[in-house]
């Protein structure tokens, strides 16, 4: 199953439209089409240099396309100026690999940054430490405020990173594989504070892995804001944004720059081409 030809409204959050880019003779992205709605989640498959990462800095305007449109809150942005880009990317939460901390700076500092960087009004330092506060306490790190990225294990520092992600309550969060090198139960963690952030916001999330067992999570459990706990639900993906597919998350599988599958999990599972079932472990 191809990527089908994206419909343009006003409550697109990230759109891709036929998107190609080339670096020299190299074919990075070519003819990538795909929409991302609020309470989405999309998780991105595919071996290295597959374009995976590329796409996420294409997303953000980083890279430019040689073709095809890429539209972020229903505004185009191939030939928008860095100013201009610059304000519409505050809205948009990024985990980059390893989570990017600044090291010289403590984990408040570091969380507090999107903060004190957007374009908007002015923002009292009262409130910044409190919002600071929060996005710790969300991803239960509130006591290491004060401490440096250093002192921290990977995935405490994965999970700060996800703090400064969403500290800004963005509609669109990208992750660039959020859990790699991290052993398996550290990995589940990030992957529910993910879980966590979609549902307590209704954010759409563009996630980058290797693991499958990411978005068999995303697709899978949905956050219960009553009882805080991560609950099953029911229903594995049968179809898109309905009863069949009650978390709205889809699997995208690229190859040498161009997307081979777009599906949900059951369809994912269920094909039978040699380069997408590789993905899905074989106990699935």
């Amino acid at each position: 199953m191809t990527a089908a030809e994206p419909k343009i409204d006003t409550e697109s959050l990230l759109l891709f439209d036929n998107v190609g880019l080339h670096f020299d003779d190299v074919t990075a992205l070519e003819g990538i089409s795909f929409e991302m709605r609020a309470g989405e989640t999309r998780v991105i498959l595919g071996a290295a240099g597959s374009g995976k990462t590329t796409l996420l800095k294409a997303a953000l305007g980083l890279i430019r396309p040689d073709s095809g449109r890429i539209l972020l809150f229903g505004r185009q942005i191939n030939d928008l100026k860095e100013k201009e880009l610059f304000a519409i990317r505050s809205r948009v939460g990024v985990l980059f690999q390893e989570g990017g901390l600044f090291d010289s700076i403590t984990v408040g500092e570091n969380v507090a940054y999107p903060l004190l960087n957007r374009n908007t009004d002015a923002i009292s330092m009262d409130h910044v430490g409190t919002k600071v506060v929060d996005a710790l306490r969300f991803v239960e790190l509130e006591q290491t405020v004060d401490k440096f990225p250093s002192e921290l294990s990977g995935g405490m520092r994965r999970r700060v990173g996800i703090a400064r992600a969403v500290i800004t309550e963005p509609p669109l969060v990208l992750y660039d594989s959020p859990t790699a090198g991290l052993d398996p139960i550290t990995a589940n963690t990030i992957m529910a504070l993910i879980a966590k952030e979609r549902d307590s916001q209704n954010a759409a999330n563009l996630i980058v892995t290797q693991r499958y067992q990411d978005g068999q999570l995303m697709a899978n459990f949905r956050y219960n804001r009553t009882n805080g706990h991560l609950e099953p639900v029911s229903g594995n993906g049968g179809g898109n944004g309905n009863e069949s597919n009650p978390t709205h998350t889809i699997f995208m599988v690229m190859k040498e720059g161009r997307l081979v599958f777009e599906g949900t999990q059951m369809e994912l599972e269920a094909s039978t081409d040699s380069y997408i079932s590789k993905f899905v472990p074989k106990h699935y």
